[in-house]
């Protein structure tokens, strides 16, 4: 195990552009979780004699139309969105990786109910269906995570399932039942750890798919309300005011373009380095 990561990690720096996205990541994770030392407003905080600011020495990414400070707004609205980006991954890949064990190991009419679920969730595009589910529910933290973990649950269940319709078929699982190793022992012990890699690149990619669909709940008004700061909230009220003040939407896309990059590279380098064959040459 030891030198499996070893050699994970020798292939993973190969690919700089892959360790330049997990470093900007680690950095705006680290800026945002320091936001009350960084910053010296409260991302609530009006002053509306500052109204509409451009960047300055005194508000570094200008104010917004309540003179409340923008990056003070961006640093905490990075909070939540990537609390909603992680939270609603780890459900999807919870219940995904609960699933697709299930309909992967079973196989028959279990494999064939759970899989016909998600593919009636897959006929319904992504976005969509997390639109629906957060307009039925209304705003709030947990109901946009819950929103968006639904939408992307079909993934990871169908990744899931594959990886254990391959792994079971192996001759060390045939050895392990043959001995009278139970359900769960074949299933946590034998092949769960066999089927992470795949997963672990999906998760990867899903945290920046979540973010994304968050700021797109909020940005049309079903997800995070205001004053709360959120990226996509940010995007939202500042269109208004784009073509007089475009720094309003500058920087919260911004934030969300590079959280967005930072994530997929990363991903990228994460599946290249579980697949050598897949490397890029």
């Amino acid at each position: 195990m030891h030198s499996r990561s070893q050699d994970f990690w020798r292939q993973f720096k190969k690919n700089k552009l892959a360790v330049f996205g997990l470093v900007l990541l680690g950095v705006m994770i680290l800026l945002c979780i320091l936001a009350p030392v960084l910053t010296p407003y409260g991302y609530a905080d009006q002053a509306l004699v500052d109204r509409f600011q451009l960047p300055s020495s005194n508000h570094l990414l200008g104010t917004d139309e309540f003179g409340r400070d923008i990056l003070s707004r961006i640093l905490y609205g990075g909070r939540l969105s990537f609390l909603i980006g992680l939270g609603s991954m780890a459900v999807s890949l919870l219940l995904g990786t609960f699933l697709g064990a299930l309909a992967g190991f079973f196989e028959g009419p279990l494999d064939a109910f759970i899989m016909r679920i998600m593919d009636m969730l897959l006929a319904i595009p992504q976005l969509v269906l997390a639109i629906a589910i957060a307009a039925a529910l209304g705003g709030g933290i947990g109901n946009v995570i819950l929103a968006v973990s639904i939408s992307s649950l079909p993934g990871y269940a169908r990744i899931m399932r594959a990886s254990v319709l391959s792994v079971k078929k192996q001759e060390y699982i045939e050895a392990a039942q043959t001995t009278g190793a139970n359900l769960g022992r074949l299933l946590l012990v034998h092949i769960l750890p066999n089927c992470l890699g795949p997963l672990i690149v999906q998760a990867t990619l899903g945290v920046g798919v979540s973010i994304l669909s968050a700021a797109s709940l909020s940005f049309i008004g079903v997800g995070i309300t205001p004053p709360t700061p959120e990226w996509g909230a940010m995007l939202s009220t500042g269109r208004a005011y784009i073509r007089d003040y475009p720094h309003l939407t500058l920087f919260p896309g911004l934030a969300i373009a590079l959280s967005i990059f930072a994530l997929n590279v990363l991903g990228d380098g994460i599946r290249d380095a579980f697949d050598p064959k897949q490397r890029r040459a």
